[in-house]
């Protein structure tokens, strides 16, 4: 059993939430429901929630975030479900989640800039190029042949904690996103790390062979 990677989401409570979905993925996969039309409509519904950013209403708009990250796992469970996974629709899927996350931050960003923040908007912004790089870091990963989804701060973990803090406090929004700065980069890192650590340990293998074969 592969021993599964530590997150500030943990497993379980991804699993328990996925899984109390499974009777509305149910009814929707009756109405033949193409799971790209919940793509799109996790993209728009992020949308909304970044013009509430800006509009200074960030319940509102943490809650449309938390919306546009259930549209999305909503259109994964669908397209497994029903058989239409495809290899375009994994593409698509991704580079809406990218577009949907870039909105999010940056409703934050000019939230925190009329809230006079310099601070916290510049680590929006290093917050958003760590979450590029975990996504980028994982797909480069993939096309050399690696798996690559280890990482303490990946998307769900990223749009969970700010939609939630975003409904609580201000405040706590914004220490959110100074982890979120901190960990997303970290977790390009983790995941680097990991990609060099499966490659040494291939060398290693190939290395033992070669002496075993002597």
């Amino acid at each position: 059993m592969q021993k599964k990677d530590f997150t500030v989401l943990p497993h379980s409570i991804q699993k328990w939430f996925v899984n109390i979905l499974d009777p509305f993925i149910d009814i929707i996969i009756r109405f033949h429901v193409h799971p790209n039309h919940f793509t799109i409509l996790g993209l728009f519904i992020s949308i909304i929630g970044a013009v509430f950013y800006a509009k200074h209403d960030i319940r509102l708009g943490g809650f449309f975030i938390l919306l546009g990250g259930l549209a999305d796992i909503i259109d994964g469970k669908v397209a497994r479900k029903t058989g239409l996974s495809t290899k375009f629709g994994a593409l698509f899927d991704s580079s809406l989640d990218r577009y949907s996350e870039l909105f999010m931050f940056l409703g934050t960003a000019i939230y925190f800039v009329q809230q006079n923040h310099p601070i916290t908007s510049i680590m929006i912004f290093l917050g958003l190029g760590g979450s590029m790089m975990v996504s980028y870091v994982r797909a480069r990963a993939e096309g050399l042949g690696y798996d690559c989804k280890v990482g303490i701060m990946q998307r769900p973990e990223r749009v969970v904690y700010i939609g939630f803090s975003s409904l609580i406090h201000p405040y706590l929004l914004e220490v959110v996103i100074w982890m979120i700065a901190i960990l997303a980069n970290f977790t390009a890192i983790q995941r680097m790390y990991h990609v060099w650590n499966l490659e040494r340990q291939e060398k290693n293998q190939e290395m033992g062979q070669e002496h075993q074969n002597l």
